[in-house]
């Protein structure tokens, strides 16, 4: 960005000292915008990458159209080009449009914006893409995107382009129309509106592909980080134990990430408003020289005093004024938005929950609990409906009564110069067709209020995302306490472990665990068994003192309720392994040993098996599992509390035989497991409230 400010100040100068070889005016204006330009893109140096993208291309064409500008004004322009010389006003307008983007960049809600935005564009990813008719090649995904971007921000300029263009036609048309010149009715709508409507529509539809391609790479990159972060380090499950504002993270991923990038089917997100705003922008800059232009036509109402550019300070007025009547009406409808993507989300989590556990709601006849707390979620989506009908109504009124007025104005302004013979019919509708751009770019939050609402609300709920992200991430990285020794036992020292709400629950002195020695856990409910072997796997964040543990040591924990995925019944058993890391003769065995033979004929069947196994029958796909991973300490978290007493001494003597090196740490409440461990602790409540392990003698 410094080198293009560089080259942007050396034009300005340049455009100053040929306009005051010549006394141009118009130059020195060039000159003044092409400054402030090159000062703002010195600036733009700290600004976003994805803002920095619309900067530099503004920035760019500043100097390209100011050279023809330049050239026009030497009288050096080819006359064979006459056709396509661009308005003389260019150059200034796209100096007008980087200025504008160094001061959106600096609005907070804008920087939020482009905050999320950065980790797409700052990528240093590779990706692919292909360019028909030339073959695939490589690239970063990120210089990739921005050429996209770069190719679309032309291609909608030349959209622009040809508008105004195509405005002078109708200006001509309709005065040929007038005047009864079928030679140049003809030529105009042949070799002017013909051509160029072609090449209006054949840019429309590359704009559609990139486009496209475009929303569909970056919300697959987006998506993928959210993942890899929501994933990452256990992540998902300190944001469970916190609780806070970051609910349902699935919708956030699936829904909130697509609506972000592009609105999904229902709105507008930050590519589309991008494209947008710049489109507005330059049909508002555009449009305003040539509405300023045709304000010479017209006096002020009544007198004959010409005031420069009154078509021009009347809809900006009018604009003004609109603009703020809708903030006033609609400023609710952003809280509204985000309660009620909440609430659709938390309903729909309480239907698939309902789902998941109608066994045990069955058996409880629990389905008038149910039906009531579904009634009433849905009750709450219901007035979040409401209101936002109600404040859209009042909002509908206003915007309806606006953009039914906004068309006559123009008509109701020139009308009396036209009955009066001092215009054309054409300098009329074209004086209408600039007003009507003009007034349209000017009310552009009036027209988009509702889909702004609704986009910030997204935009809100991925900013908690990731702050509740990077608070679970903080608390997690702050208790790191599992650290590898040389040493060959598991020991802990001057541990204590708390709740999320900050009460402490136990606390450890000194405890070491012997490789080859079984070992049970025994306590009253509540008093940490399973929250200390989830420090010892190193997931519970709210812990402090030191783990130690073997350095190659393969830990693994099978918690009472094991988590079964959806999918094959292989992949269940060897999740979170693929099935490829095992022969089908050693799932099958561990299958048979974890006394599950009749399932191994159903191996490759997908299934909801969370649903169709029993309790019992989920705690042994656990045992299968350790049978395959062949850990080095192997924790279980009553894993065997849903099997009968006979069952479970199978498993164990099994176990032992099947994982003879294999340290087996249990937590459980039957005397019996006695029998099958050859240590027993005990969490004891202390005086301090307190809970610490102690040995018991075993009988």
């Amino acid at each position: 960005m410094r080198k293009l400010s560089a080259a942007v100040a050396a034009f300005a100068v340049l455009a100053a000292l040929i306009g005051a070889h010549r006394a141009d005016a118009d130059l020195f204006v060039l000159a003044a915008a092409a400054g402030l330009c090159a000062y703002t893109t010195w600036r733009g140096a700290a600004m976003s990458s994805f803002m920095k993208i619309f900067a530099a291309i503004f920035s760019t064409e500043t100097i390209v159209f100011g050279l023809v500008r330049l050239i026009q004004a030497e009288g050096l322009w080819p006359q064979g080009l006459a056709t396509w010389t661009p308005p003389e006003s260019m150059a200034v307008t796209v100096a007008v449009f980087s200025i504008l983007v160094f001061a959106i960049s600096r609005i907070r809600v804008v920087r939020e914006m482009t905050r999320i935005a950065d980790l797409y564009f700052d990528s240093s990813d590779r990706g692919e893409g292909r360019v028909w008719p030339f073959p695939r090649f490589g690239a970063r995904e990120s210089a990739i995107a921005v050429a996209m971007v770069v190719v679309l921000v032309l291609i909608n300029q030349g959209q622009v382009g040809i508008t105004v263009r195509l405005s002078f036609f109708n200006r001509d048309w309709f005065n040929a129309i007038q005047e009864k010149n079928a030679a140049e009715f003809w030529r105009q709508l042949l070799f002017v509106f013909t051509p160029w409507a072609f090449v209006y529509v054949a840019i429309a539809v590359i704009e559609y592909v990139v486009q496209s391609m475009l929303v569909i790479r970056w919300r697959r990159w987006l998506t993928e980080h959210y993942v890899r972060r929501w994933l990452g380090s256990h992540t998902h499950y300190g944001m469970t134990l916190a609780g806070g504002a970051a609910d349902n993270p699935d919708q956030r991923i699936a829904e909130d990430v697509n609506r972000f990038i592009n609105g999904a089917d229902d709105g507008y997100g930050i590519y589309s408003y991008s494209i947008l705003l710049i489109s507005t922008v330059s049909s508002l800059v555009s449009f305003s020289f040539v509405l300023w232009e045709l304000s010479g036509n017209y006096p002020l109402p009544g007198t004959n005093i010409y005031l420069p550019g009154f078509l021009f300070w009347v809809v900006l007025a009018y604009a003004t004024l609109g603009t703020l009547v809708t903030h006033l009406i609609g400023r609710k409808l952003t809280v509204l938005y985000f309660d009620k993507q909440r609430r659709e989300a938390d309903f729909r989590f309480s239907l698939a929950r309902l789902r998941e556990y109608s066994e045990q709601i069955a058996l409880l006849s629990g389905e008038k609990a149910e039906q009531g707390s579904l009634i009433q979620r849905f009750a709450g989506i219901v007035f979040n409906y409401l209101s936002i009908v109600r404040t859209r109504k009042q909002l509908m009124m206003f915007t309806a009564t606006y953009g039914q007025l906004s068309p006559i104005i123009p008509y109701v302004i020139t009308a009396p110069f036209y009955f009066a013979g001092r215009i054309q019919l054409g300098v009329m509708t074209q004086t209408a067709s600039s007003f009507g751009r003009v007034e349209s770019a000017l009310t552009f939050f009036i027209n988009y209020y509702t889909s702004l609402a609704q986009f910030k609300s997204v935009l809100d709920r991925l900013a908690s995302f990731d702050k509740a992200i990077d608070g679970a991430r903080a608390t997690s990285e702050g208790a790191q306490i599992v650290s590898r020794a040389r040493t060959p036992e598991l020991a802990l020292s001057d541990l204590t472990l708390s709740l999320p709400d900050g009460r402490r629950i136990v606390h450890v002195d000194q405890l070491a665990l012997e490789p080859g020695q079984s070992v049970l856990l025994t306590g009253p409910s509540g008093s940490g068994k399973s929250t200390l072997f989830r420090a010892i796997a190193g997931v519970w964040p709210h812990v402090t003192g030191a783990i130690s543990m073997p350095q190659t040591a393969r830990v693994m924990l099978a918690p009472q309720r094991p988590y079964i995925p959806m999918g094959t019944l292989a992949e269940a058993v060897v999740y979170p392994a693929a099935v490829e890391d095992f022969t089908r003769s050693d799932i099958e065995s561990a299958l048979v040993a974890a006394r599950l033979a009749p399932f191994v004929e159903r191996l490759d069947e997908d299934n909801n098996w969370g649903q169709r196994l029993s309790g019992g029958e989920q705690q042994r796909v656990a045992i299968a599992r350790a049978l395959l991973a062949r850990p080095d300490w192997l924790f279980l978290d009553e894993s065997t509390s849903a099997l009968d007493e006979k069952l479970e001494g199978e498993i164990y003597g099994m176990l032992r035989e099947r994982l003879p090196a294999t340290t087996i740490v249990s937590i459980g409440h039957r005397s019996t497991l006695h029998d099958y461990h050859d240590r027993h602790i005990e969490m004891e409540a202390q005086p301090d409230g307190l809970f610490a392990p102690r040995d018991k003698v075993l009988a």
